[in-house]
């Protein structure tokens, strides 16, 4: 791994800054400042840092949500960048009440509890109802019609840690559509095992989405152990019901007002389309919202400051904060409208905590062959490959994939992620330092390259 010594960056740069064109300091030098940032940027640290301690966890459409918007436009304008704005947008507003689970019979105990957004809500009482298992998403859909009638549904999966987080999209489905599709079959009400990797007694929130013309029912995730202890019961019973106390309160509070923090760093040629950096600002309730997406945000706007130390670059690069993301990317979507007649030309998310990125992926390995070898070059020195798959983004820049703009994922090591994903676990102490830094110096060599880089970003063939 290459590296520069503190001293040596500072010189040159400097030097480098007296003797060469703006073009060639913004190219050059943001490269020197991505090696530095591996071992000093305090940037990204500073913005999550900041943002978990002063204002905490910002559940979509609350005050809270409202505080983290102001607080991330305050740093923005304080470090420097230009048309710093909120685009406000509404949104129906879920907010948790009370959650609890207690099994009745016939081993009877609590069990850790948490409502997962959009959830319908029991009486304030609670329901009495026997559970049926289902131990995959497709055990459940092969349920008879009207099979569920009175009961409560439990679904479980198998997911497991992985690199890239493949196992997210093999056990999501048991949060995402589950409930819905169980409600559909009669279920009055659904607990799921949390979409985690952990073994804390830590429930997993995140989103449920109910079919047009299914009513929302009740619907909550069980922690990993509970989850497994529930199974168990299960096996015990020799047939006997399990049945479960279940008080789940959570409820909409109507229209209310999110919004996007978007900035710029101005570029030298207004004709040139902006390249995008994208995040969100909001997060889940349980715990802070340090590593989803706290640390996305202070990566890209980390990055962006490093290139604009280098020297103006040739393309302005926009960093949006989307608000509303964790329940249903209303901020990207928003972001997509308010802009659609202006065209971007490349977008990145960083939206899968802070751990160490170890592989580059583009939506123009062919049809711009040399800028991606380039791109992979530049960042091999920092432990990252070249992967062979075509970039997709993350949830907030619709709007390249509407515009078929260019688009790169740098994949970040999702090994412990879902251990923390919508968890109260999600806190600062989690965010590595070390590997916080390299995301910020892999991101600010692929800005500062894109920044520069004049003409098309993803050649039309």
């Amino acid at each position: 791994m290459k590296t520069i010594p503190l001293a040596l960056a500072a010189l040159s740069l400097s030097a480098a800054a007296a003797a060469q064109s703006p073009q060639s300091v913004s190219g050059q030098g943001a490269s020197a400042l991505a090696d530095e940032a591996l071992h000093t940027d305090t940037l990204a640290w500073d913005f999550v840092e900041g943002l978990t301690t002063e204002v905490g966890p910002r559940l979509a459409g609350t005050e809270a949500e409202a505080r983290g918007r102001d607080w991330a436009a305050e740093w923005l304008n304080r470090h420097g960048f230009a048309n710093v704005r909120i685009e406000p947008f509404t949104l129906p507003v879920w907010v948790r009440g009370e959650e609890r689970a207690h099994v009745v019979a016939p081993f009877p105990q609590p069990l850790v509890i948490s409502a997962l957004g959009d959830s319908g809500a029991t009486p304030a009482e609670g329901i009495t109802a026997e559970v049926v298992p289902f131990m995959s998403y497709a055990e459940l859909e092969a349920a008879p019609a009207g099979s569920l009638a009175g009961k409560i549904a439990y679904i479980s999966h198998a997911m497991r840690p992985t690199q890239d987080g493949s196992g997210y999209g093999f056990a999501g489905p048991a949060r995402w559509t589950g409930p819905s599709l169980a409600a559909s079959k009669g279920a009055v009400a659904t607990v799921i095992k949390s979409i985690g990797t952990d073994y804390h007694r830590n429930p997993h929130t995140g989103g449920t989405t109910f079919a047009e013309g299914v009513a929302p029912i009740p619907a909550g995730a069980l922690s990993l152990p509970d989850a497994e202890n529930l199974e168990r019961m299960f096996q015990r019973a020799r047939g006997r019901p399990v049945t479960l106390h279940l008080v789940l309160t959570p409820r909409m509070t109507g229209e209310a007002q999110s919004g996007n923090v978007v900035a710029d760093i101005t570029g030298r040629d207004p004709s040139l389309p902006p390249m995008l950096l994208a995040c969100h600002i909001d997060s889940w309730d349980l715990g802070t919202g340090a590593m989803d997406d706290g640390a996305g945000c202070g990566i890209i706007a980390a990055a962006a400051r490093q290139v604009a130390a280098a020297g103006q670059p040739l393309r302005t690069i926009r960093v949006l904060m989307a608000g509303a993301e964790e329940v249903g990317v209303f901020g990207g979507e928003a972001f997509a409208r308010a802009h659609a007649n202006a065209p971007v030309a490349v977008a990145l998310e960083s939206d899968f905590g802070a751990d160490r990125i170890w592989r580059l992926e583009t939506n123009f390995a062919k049809a711009n062959p040399a800028l991606h070898q380039r791109l992979a070059q530049a960042v091999a020195r920092f432990g990252v490959l070249s992967g062979e798959g075509v970039a997709t983004g993350g949830a907030d820049i619709g709007i390249a994939r509407n515009q078929n703009a260019g688009i790169i994922d740098l994949s970040q090591d999702g090994t412990r992620y879902f251990d923390l994903h919508h968890t109260p676990d999600d806190t600062l102490d989690k965010v590595d330092p070390a590997q916080l830094r390299q995301n910020v110096a892999v991101w600010t060599e692929v800005v500062g390259i894109l920044a520069n880089q004049p003409g098309m970003i993803r050649s039309k063939n």
